[in-house]
């Protein structure tokens, strides 16, 4: 990869995700080549979203949680307080790689990330997203490219209700969700495991630090 500049993580605690969605694209549509990269670490408030392909037949009861178009790859998930939601907002262009890098790089973070926790864990070829050894599911990609430069990025179950999850079919596969405090006896918390991730990530982005920011104000470009 070329040389760039540098990578910015930011903290953002809860949010909710319209406020978010519109704050992604305008960061997108208004950053240039000179814009530094950045990762945003979040939790949202419960509520549904729909990927690009994805079919109504797959929500089957949202009851009160809210369902909200997406532009971004795949099928319905869910969100929710205690899932960490990770949106990579890079230059792919500026790094010279293809979206199926950044996939790549995102799945490795990710399996890296639980095997931090002795969790083994792998990607699948035909369906984007990171399962356990019993094909249970614990994390899910969706990424939009415009103008070269990628948004939207992971869902990773750490220690939330995963009961909304019985309300879709999660990206129409059929498979069954699980998270961290699941599998463990002494789970890690939220900000621990985020931390491990934007780790992972910013290696995989082949940035060797990053710059972090807290606060709860979702941003926008300058």
């Amino acid at each position: 990869m070329s040389a760039k500049s540098s990578l910015i993580v930011r903290h953002l605690g809860i949010q909710e995700y319209i406020t978010t969605f519109e704050c992604m694209k305008k960061f997108n549509e208004q950053r240039s080549e000179s814009t530094d990269d950045e990762i945003w670490l979040l939790e949202h408030q419960p509520v549904f979203t729909q990927g690009q392909a994805g079919k109504a037949e797959y929500i089957l009861v949202p009851g009160d949680i809210p369902v909200v178009q997406s532009d971004r790859g795949g099928q319905v998930t869910f969100h929710g307080p205690g899932q960490i939601t990770a949106y990579i907002l890079v230059d792919l262009k500026r790094l010279k790689i293809g979206v199926r890098d950044l996939v790549t790089l995102i799945e490795q973070a990710l399996v890296a990330t639980l095997a931090h926790w002795q969790i083994k864990a792998a990607p699948r070829r035909n369906a984007p997203g990171i399962y356990i050894e019993n094909g249970d599911k614990i994390a899910s990609l969706g990424l939009r490219i415009r103008k070269g430069c990628s948004y939207h990025g992971l869902n990773f179950n750490v220690c939330m209700d995963m009961a909304p999850w019985q309300r879709i079919n999660p990206c129409g596969l059929g498979v069954s969700m699980t998270q961290i405090a699941d599998l463990l006896q002494n789970p890690p918390s939220v900000d621990d495991v985020a931390m491990k991730l934007a780790d992972n990530l910013s290696i995989g982005l082949s940035y060797n630090s990053y710059q972090i920011f807290k606060g709860s104000v979702c941003p926008s470009n300058r």
